[in-house]
């Protein structure tokens, strides 16, 4: 009896002991890359301000602010050990920098919903941190180019907002969700609605802005064709933080027909889907035809399947 009191006493020590040592050792790195961080950062443009830790009282809703998936917000889920709320260029050019000079994994996140948490998720046992640009959102349109500068941390309703504002025959090929972060959809490849007629949204960008390893603010020109190619669609992350994209406008009509039809797992659905198959690829490209499966609750209140068949045109 007396020997598993001591082990268990021995255990919740070295226990206590590990996690003090951990916490040391986060605080530690935590205060190296937030003093790299105002070293390297443009005197004009003061970062300070902008840098959260788990200590500050606004971390949390910082943290959670565009987490739209509660799963990834467990206490067991590993936090980033600061958040970097960028508001200029050079605060993302101080975090590269810092980034590799510390050895520190950073994610950035766009501001946009993700619901698989990899701008602000890590699942490698490491320290990590987040430059978030929810605050990089301006958007400048010029219908006269048709063409439009937009910033990674603005979303697509607000792009859709925007051109909807100067024009109402002309938009950009996107997703429907408004919600959706510009930079991390356009980096992805972007589909939507209109990419039957016009592609995917990559295949409409004509310029960007990214901040390589090195910490450099590169355009197209600069960048080089192969990294322009890598970030429209790869994954911008993979290659640097993409800061704004300029994009192509296309021409629309002033009105369109919307709607949906929705069939239950009463109504032949295997039967639907095959027939969807057949014809979805060969209409009009100024016809845009979906399907999706999805749940619903009939009047038993028992879920069940339903296809759901979009169609613009």
């Amino acid at each position: 009896m007396a020997i598993s009191s001591s082990f268990n006493f021995l255990f919740a020590f070295l226990l206590a002991l590990l996690s003090t040592h951990s916490s040391a050792t986060f605080i530690s790195i935590t205060n190296r890359l937030s003093q790299c961080l105002n070293n390297y950062a443009d005197p004009s443009f003061p970062i300070s301000g902008l840098l959260y830790t788990p200590g500050n009282s606004s971390y949390p809703s910082i943290l959670q602010a565009y987490i739209r998936n509660p799963r990834f917000n467990e206490t067991t889920t590993n936090k980033p050990i600061l958040i970097i709320t960028a508001s200029h260029a050079s605060h993302i050019q101080a975090a590269v920098v810092c980034a590799t000079t510390q050895r520190l994994l950073m994610k950035t996140r766009s501001g946009g919903h993700d619901f698989e948490g990899l701008s602000y998720v890590s699942y490698m046992n490491q320290p990590f941190f987040i430059v978030d640009v929810f605050n990089l959102r301006s958007i400048n349109i010029s219908i006269e180019h048709e063409t439009a500068w937009v910033q990674a941390g603005a979303t697509l309703g607000e792009l859709y907002y925007g051109i909807a504002e100067k024009s109402n025959t002309h938009a950009f090929p996107a997703g429907v969700c408004p919600t959706v972060g510009v930079g991390g959809h356009l980096s992805g490849g972007g589909y939507g609605n209109l990419m039957r007629k016009y592609g995917l949204s990559v295949d409409n960008i004509v310029d960007a802005q990214l901040i390589d390893v090195n910490g450099r603010l590169l355009n197209r020109k600069s960048m080089g064709e192969d990294l322009f190619w890598a970030i429209t669609g790869g994954g911008g992350v993979s290659f640097g933080v993409v800061l704004a994209y300029k994009i192509k406008l296309v021409r629309v009509p002033t009105v369109v027909t919307v709607f949906n039809i929705q069939r239950t797992s009463e109504q032949e659905l295997s039967t639907l889907a095959h027939q969807w198959l057949q014809v979805a690829d060969k209409l009009d490209n100024n016809v845009f035809f979906r399907m999706r499966l999805g749940l619903v609750n009939n009047t038993d209140g028992q879920r069940q399947f339903v296809l759901i068949f979009h169609q613009c045109t």
